[in-house]
């Protein structure tokens, strides 16, 4: 089984009056965690974008991963994700693959369409073209990154004459291309442009293990060879050795969520995800899709995730390097070795 790290770091702005506030400092502590976490045996970073938030997540993804490029040999470098629509693509193109130049080919470029109502306000973008906004930006981007002579694109939103993109990437044909999902229909698309796949945090563990499982059909029917490290599980993680540390650790999860949700709602949205529930239904979820508790459950959540086909988890630590630390020692080596494919995803 593989593991990487998954999440943001923070910025904090400086309080009124307060002039020594380092705002670098949750950055700075993203980056050496991620170091550390090389050396103890991860895969892989998957940093997301967000805008507007007012808490200072992660805005620029390819600049934190630069530099963190220059400080790691062997650590892959995810997007997860880079939100297309906000984007031109040539100009994003061209820093993902100067990234993926200058770190050797470890590149791995998760895309999206983007879910909160608050950042698609903030540009001044309807909703309504996240969609159309994603297919075109893909076209180009992989004109960018695979073509060698000038071409020329003329879409609905954006026009390029005759232009080659500098530099090409390391990897090839392009760098490995990510796409979250949450749905048959989403995976299906996944497959069928022939992306590795993202399953998010907040994915209960039956749909998990469902998606994984149709994910494996669809790329087998398409005559594409399936291989479980294509596909990546983002799981929140943390050590809680007392009933009242557990119970702790669940309530600020819960009431990250709700910050989080409020910020994507829209107006008048009635989609699934958006939909109206009480506080003991998200509570309930936040509980069910966190990996919480002591290593021995731990170990027996993980365990059940890989029976269900899940061979690579990317997992969220909430920025604590003692739960990283901890997890290379406690439980990483009870999942050492080859990966192996579960009948769930046959």
């Amino acid at each position: 089984m593989r593991f990487g790290l998954f999440g943001s770091a923070q910025a904090k702005r400086p309080e009124p009056g307060a002039e020594l506030t380092d705002s670098s400092q949750g950055f700075r502590e993203w980056i050496a965690n991620n170091v550390e976490a090389e050396a103890l045996g991860f895969h892989s970073t998957f940093v997301v974008e967000h805008h507007f938030t007012g808490f200072g997540q992660v805005s620029a993804s390819l600049n934190l991963l630069t530099w963190l490029g220059a400080r790691t040999t062997t650590l892959r470098l995810g997007t997860a994700v880079l939100v297309l629509p906000w984007h031109n693509p040539v100009l994003l193109a061209e820093q993902a693959a100067t990234l993926d130049l200058l770190s050797g080919g470890r590149l791995d470029f998760g895309v999206g369409k983007g879910y909160r109502y608050n950042e698609f306000a903030g540009f001044a973008m309807p909703m309504e073209e996240a969609d159309g906004r994603f297919d075109e930006s893909m076209e180009v981007i992989t004109k960018a990154f695979t073509l060698n002579e000038p071409w020329s694109h003329k879409g609905k939103y954006w026009q390029f004459d005759n232009v080659i993109v500098e530099p090409p990437p390391a990897s090839r044909p392009h760098p490995a291309l990510w796409m979250g999902a949450g749905s048959e229909r989403s995976v299906r698309q996944v497959s069928d442009r022939g992306y590795n796949l993202l399953l998010g945090q907040y994915d209960l563990m039956d749909d998990v293990i469902h998606h994984i499982a149709q994910f494996k059909r669809d790329v087998t029917a398409k005559g594409r060879r399936y291989d479980p490290m294509e596909v990546g599980v983002a799981r929140a993680v943390h050590f809680a050795d007392t009933p009242e540390e557990l119970e702790a650790a669940r309530v600020r999860r819960f009431q990250g969520h709700v910050r989080i949700n409020k910020l994507a709602e829209r107006p008048g949205d009635e989609r699934e995800r958006f939909a109206r529930h009480d506080d003991k239904e998200i509570r309930q979820l936040c509980d069910d899709t966190a990996i919480f508790g002591n290593p021995d459950q731990i170990i027996a959540k993980l365990e059940k995730l890989r029976a269900g086909g899940a061979e690579y988890v990317i997992v969220n630590f909430g920025g604590s390097l003692n739960n990283i630390r901890r997890f290379a020692k406690e439980i990483m080596p009870h999942f050492a070795g080859e990966p192996r494919l579960a009948d769930a995803a046959k």
